[in-house]
Protein backbone atom coordinates (compact mmCIF):
# COMPACT_ATOMS: atom_id res chain seq x y z
CA UNK A 1 0.00 0.00 0.00
CA UNK A 2 1.51 3.38 -1.11
CA UNK A 3 0.59 6.25 1.45
CA UNK A 4 1.31 9.96 0.79
CA UNK A 5 2.66 11.83 3.55
CA UNK A 6 1.69 15.72 3.88
CA UNK A 7 3.84 17.89 1.40
CA UNK A 8 6.58 20.11 2.95
CA UNK A 9 6.86 23.17 1.57
CA UNK A 10 8.29 26.88 2.79
CA UNK A 11 6.52 30.00 1.52
CA UNK A 12 8.19 31.68 -1.37
CA UNK A 13 7.76 34.84 -0.27
CA UNK A 14 9.01 34.60 2.95
CA UNK A 15 10.64 31.58 3.63
CA UNK A 16 8.87 30.34 6.13
CA UNK A 17 7.33 26.60 6.76
CA UNK A 18 4.06 26.15 4.81
CA UNK A 19 1.11 24.31 6.63
CA UNK A 20 -2.13 22.37 4.65
CA UNK A 21 -4.89 23.85 6.82
CA UNK A 22 -8.18 22.51 4.93
CA UNK A 23 -7.40 23.12 1.49
CA UNK A 24 -5.01 25.98 1.85
CA UNK A 25 -1.07 26.19 2.81
CA UNK A 26 -0.76 29.05 4.98
CA UNK A 27 2.61 30.70 6.72
CA UNK A 28 3.49 32.11 9.85
CA UNK A 29 2.93 35.66 7.60
CA UNK A 30 -0.27 34.58 6.33
CA UNK A 31 0.58 34.30 3.06
CA UNK A 32 -1.98 31.66 1.86
CA UNK A 33 -1.47 29.65 -1.35
CA UNK A 34 -4.51 27.36 -2.09
CA UNK A 35 -4.72 23.76 -3.54
CA UNK A 36 -6.22 23.30 -6.16
CA UNK A 37 -8.54 20.41 -6.74
CA UNK A 38 -6.33 18.60 -8.83
CA UNK A 39 -3.96 18.28 -5.90
CA UNK A 40 -1.29 20.72 -6.71
CA UNK A 41 -0.41 24.12 -5.15
CA UNK A 42 0.45 27.05 -7.30
CA UNK A 43 4.18 28.82 -5.73
CA UNK A 44 4.44 30.89 -8.10
CA UNK A 45 3.60 34.42 -7.08
CA UNK A 46 2.93 36.77 -9.95
CA UNK A 47 5.95 38.81 -9.59
CA UNK A 48 8.19 36.01 -10.37
CA UNK A 49 6.85 35.48 -13.69
CA UNK A 50 8.15 36.46 -16.45
CA UNK A 51 5.32 36.08 -19.02
CA UNK A 52 1.68 35.42 -18.25
CA UNK A 53 1.73 31.89 -19.04
CA UNK A 54 5.05 30.73 -18.67
CA UNK A 55 6.24 27.20 -19.67
CA UNK A 56 5.29 24.56 -22.06
CA UNK A 57 1.70 25.28 -24.07
CA UNK A 58 -1.11 22.66 -23.01
CA UNK A 59 -0.77 20.80 -26.84
CA UNK A 60 2.99 20.39 -26.40
CA UNK A 61 2.71 18.86 -22.87
CA UNK A 62 -0.52 16.79 -24.79
CA UNK A 63 1.61 15.73 -27.56
CA UNK A 64 4.87 14.70 -24.82
CA UNK A 65 1.60 12.92 -22.86
CA UNK A 66 0.80 11.11 -25.72
CA UNK A 67 4.32 10.21 -27.08
CA UNK A 68 5.91 9.18 -23.70
CA UNK A 69 2.68 6.46 -22.69
CA UNK A 70 3.68 4.16 -26.06
CA UNK A 71 7.03 3.57 -24.40
CA UNK A 72 9.31 4.99 -26.57
CA UNK A 73 11.55 6.79 -23.80
CA UNK A 74 11.01 3.15 -21.59
CA UNK A 75 15.05 2.52 -21.63
CA UNK A 76 15.57 5.58 -20.38
CA UNK A 77 13.47 5.67 -17.44
CA UNK A 78 14.87 1.88 -17.00
CA UNK A 79 18.49 3.38 -16.73
CA UNK A 80 17.29 6.55 -14.27
CA UNK A 81 15.59 3.80 -11.75
CA UNK A 82 18.75 1.58 -11.99
CA UNK A 83 20.92 4.30 -10.87
CA UNK A 84 18.01 5.40 -8.27
CA UNK A 85 18.77 1.58 -7.11
CA UNK A 86 21.98 1.24 -6.79
CA UNK A 87 22.81 4.60 -5.63
CA UNK A 88 20.22 6.03 -3.69
CA UNK A 89 18.86 6.51 -0.24
CA UNK A 90 15.10 5.04 -1.17
CA UNK A 91 13.00 6.48 1.65
CA UNK A 92 14.12 10.04 1.28
CA UNK A 93 12.51 12.93 -0.19
CA UNK A 94 12.77 12.83 -4.28
CA UNK A 95 12.41 15.97 -6.80
CA UNK A 96 12.02 16.17 -10.26
CA UNK A 97 12.86 19.63 -11.17
CA UNK A 98 10.97 20.51 -14.49
CA UNK A 99 8.88 17.72 -13.91
CA UNK A 100 6.39 18.56 -17.08
CA UNK A 101 3.56 16.03 -16.66
CA UNK A 102 4.71 13.96 -13.99
CA UNK A 103 5.78 10.90 -15.87
CA UNK A 104 9.61 10.94 -14.48
CA UNK A 105 7.88 12.04 -11.31
CA UNK A 106 6.07 8.89 -10.96
CA UNK A 107 8.46 6.11 -12.21
CA UNK A 108 10.10 6.65 -8.94
CA UNK A 109 7.08 6.71 -6.26
CA UNK A 110 7.48 3.58 -3.93
CA UNK A 111 5.64 2.92 -0.41
CA UNK A 112 8.66 4.48 1.32
CA UNK A 113 9.52 7.72 -0.44
CA UNK A 114 7.62 10.98 -1.10
CA UNK A 115 8.51 12.43 -4.24
CA UNK A 116 7.51 15.72 -5.49
CA UNK A 117 7.53 17.80 -9.05
CA UNK A 118 7.85 21.38 -9.54
CA UNK A 119 7.31 22.72 -13.17
CA UNK A 120 6.78 26.41 -14.34
CA UNK A 121 4.06 26.06 -16.77
CA UNK A 122 0.68 25.18 -14.89
CA UNK A 123 -0.71 23.16 -17.28
CA UNK A 124 2.04 20.29 -17.34
CA UNK A 125 1.15 20.22 -13.38
CA UNK A 126 -2.79 20.47 -13.69
CA UNK A 127 -2.55 17.02 -15.37
CA UNK A 128 0.67 15.53 -13.21
CA UNK A 129 -1.54 16.20 -10.47
CA UNK A 130 -4.96 14.98 -11.66
CA UNK A 131 -2.88 12.07 -13.12
CA UNK A 132 -0.64 10.95 -10.37
CA UNK A 133 -2.09 11.67 -6.99
CA UNK A 134 0.49 9.50 -4.92
CA UNK A 135 3.03 12.71 -5.74
CA UNK A 136 3.32 16.48 -4.65
CA UNK A 137 2.95 19.07 -7.49
CA UNK A 138 3.58 22.49 -7.12
CA UNK A 139 3.94 25.45 -9.83
CA UNK A 140 6.91 27.26 -9.37
CA UNK A 141 10.46 28.61 -10.42
CA UNK A 142 13.53 26.39 -10.35
CA UNK A 143 15.56 28.97 -9.45
CA UNK A 144 13.88 29.20 -6.04
CA UNK A 145 12.72 26.59 -4.88
CA UNK A 146 9.95 26.64 -2.38
CA UNK A 147 11.78 23.81 -0.14
CA UNK A 148 14.29 23.96 3.17
CA UNK A 149 17.98 24.00 2.67
CA UNK A 150 19.58 19.82 2.99
CA UNK A 151 16.37 18.64 2.30
CA UNK A 152 16.36 16.32 -0.72
CA UNK A 153 18.44 12.88 -1.13
CA UNK A 154 17.79 12.74 -4.83
CA UNK A 155 16.98 15.12 -7.67
CA UNK A 156 16.42 14.43 -11.10
CA UNK A 157 17.16 16.64 -14.07
CA UNK A 158 15.23 15.67 -17.31
CA UNK A 159 15.86 18.18 -20.38
CA UNK A 160 15.15 20.74 -17.65
CA UNK A 161 17.40 23.86 -17.00
CA UNK A 162 20.04 23.05 -14.84
CA UNK A 163 20.03 25.48 -11.75
CA UNK A 164 23.61 23.85 -9.63
CA UNK A 165 23.35 26.80 -7.16
CA UNK A 166 19.86 26.30 -5.98
CA UNK A 167 19.78 22.33 -6.87
CA UNK A 168 22.67 22.56 -4.28
CA UNK A 169 20.98 24.14 -1.81
CA UNK A 170 18.10 21.98 -1.52
CA UNK A 171 20.52 18.73 -1.77
CA UNK A 172 21.10 17.34 1.79
CA UNK A 173 24.47 16.08 2.13
CA UNK A 174 25.76 13.06 0.70
CA UNK A 175 22.74 13.43 -1.61
CA UNK A 176 22.50 12.85 -5.25
CA UNK A 177 21.72 15.05 -8.73
CA UNK A 178 21.05 13.04 -12.01
CA UNK A 179 21.16 15.18 -15.10
CA UNK A 180 19.57 13.60 -18.51
CA UNK A 181 20.36 15.65 -21.65
CA UNK A 182 20.81 15.06 -25.39
CA UNK A 183 24.06 13.60 -26.51
CA UNK A 184 25.07 14.22 -29.76
CA UNK A 185 22.93 12.20 -32.30
CA UNK A 186 19.31 12.55 -30.18
CA UNK A 187 16.53 12.80 -32.68
CA UNK A 188 19.20 13.78 -35.77
CA UNK A 189 17.12 12.24 -38.47
CA UNK A 190 14.37 14.67 -37.23
CA UNK A 191 16.34 17.61 -37.21
CA UNK A 192 17.38 16.61 -40.84
CA UNK A 193 13.49 17.13 -41.89
CA UNK A 194 13.87 20.70 -40.97
CA UNK A 195 17.49 22.11 -40.87
CA UNK A 196 19.40 22.26 -44.10
CA UNK A 197 22.04 22.00 -42.35
CA UNK A 198 21.17 20.15 -39.64
CA UNK A 199 24.37 20.08 -36.18
CA UNK A 200 24.88 17.23 -33.69
CA UNK A 201 23.93 18.29 -30.04
CA UNK A 202 27.27 20.23 -28.65
CA UNK A 203 28.15 17.94 -25.64
CA UNK A 204 31.20 19.75 -24.78
CA UNK A 205 29.64 22.44 -21.79
CA UNK A 206 29.60 20.69 -18.77
CA UNK A 207 26.58 22.82 -16.10
CA UNK A 208 28.04 21.26 -13.23
CA UNK A 209 31.56 22.46 -11.57
CA UNK A 210 31.24 22.28 -7.84
CA UNK A 211 29.24 18.76 -7.64
CA UNK A 212 31.28 15.15 -7.71
CA UNK A 213 30.63 13.35 -10.84
CA UNK A 214 30.20 9.82 -9.93
CA UNK A 215 28.94 8.10 -12.63
CA UNK A 216 28.24 9.25 -16.24
CA UNK A 217 26.19 7.05 -19.03
CA UNK A 218 25.59 7.06 -22.66
CA UNK A 219 22.27 5.87 -24.04
CA UNK A 220 21.71 5.18 -27.43
CA UNK A 221 18.76 3.32 -29.23
CA UNK A 222 16.63 3.48 -32.40
CA UNK A 223 13.24 4.15 -32.28
CA UNK A 224 10.92 3.10 -35.26
CA UNK A 225 7.74 4.48 -35.60
CA UNK A 226 4.86 2.96 -38.00
CA UNK A 227 2.24 5.60 -36.51
CA UNK A 228 2.36 9.00 -38.59
CA UNK A 229 0.45 10.51 -34.89
CA UNK A 230 3.41 9.63 -33.06
CA UNK A 231 5.80 11.16 -35.56
CA UNK A 232 3.75 14.28 -34.82
CA UNK A 233 3.59 14.25 -31.56
CA UNK A 234 7.41 13.73 -31.10
CA UNK A 235 7.94 16.82 -33.59
CA UNK A 236 5.14 18.85 -31.33
CA UNK A 237 6.88 18.00 -28.07
CA UNK A 238 10.26 19.59 -29.25
CA UNK A 239 11.29 22.88 -30.03
CA UNK A 240 11.92 22.10 -33.33
CA UNK A 241 8.07 22.29 -33.92
CA UNK A 242 8.16 25.96 -34.09
CA UNK A 243 10.50 25.86 -37.37
CA UNK A 244 8.26 22.49 -38.93
CA UNK A 245 6.54 24.02 -42.45
CA UNK A 246 3.50 23.55 -42.99
CA UNK A 247 4.63 20.76 -45.82
CA UNK A 248 6.45 18.99 -43.63
CA UNK A 249 3.76 18.26 -41.51
CA UNK A 250 1.86 17.11 -44.45
CA UNK A 251 4.76 14.84 -45.24
CA UNK A 252 4.80 13.53 -42.00
CA UNK A 253 0.77 12.66 -41.53
CA UNK A 254 1.61 10.78 -44.87
CA UNK A 255 4.68 8.57 -43.94
CA UNK A 256 3.69 5.20 -43.34
CA UNK A 257 7.29 4.61 -41.33
CA UNK A 258 9.72 6.77 -39.63
CA UNK A 259 12.96 6.19 -37.56
CA UNK A 260 15.22 7.92 -35.89
CA UNK A 261 17.38 7.65 -32.77
CA UNK A 262 17.25 8.63 -29.62
CA UNK A 263 20.70 9.33 -27.63
CA UNK A 264 21.25 10.55 -24.19
CA UNK A 265 23.72 11.28 -21.65
CA UNK A 266 22.77 10.80 -17.84
CA UNK A 267 25.21 11.73 -15.31
CA UNK A 268 25.03 11.20 -11.86
CA UNK A 269 26.34 13.95 -9.27
CA UNK A 270 27.28 14.09 -5.24
CA UNK A 271 26.83 16.91 -2.79
CA UNK A 272 29.90 16.10 -0.74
Amino acid sequence: MTITLAANYLCPLCQQALLLTGQSYCCANKHSFDRAKQGYVNLLPVQFKHSKAPGDNKSMVLARRAFLDKGFYQPLVDKMLALYQQYGQLDAPLLDAGCGEGFYSHQHKTSINQVYGVDIAKETIKIAAKRYQNCHFSVGTLSKLSFADNYFAWLTSVYAPILEDEFTRVLKQGGYLLTVTPAQQHLYELKQLIYRNANEHDISKAPIKALKLVAEEKLTYPMIFDNSDDVLNLLAMTPFAFKASTALIEQLKNTEQFSCQADFILRLYQKE
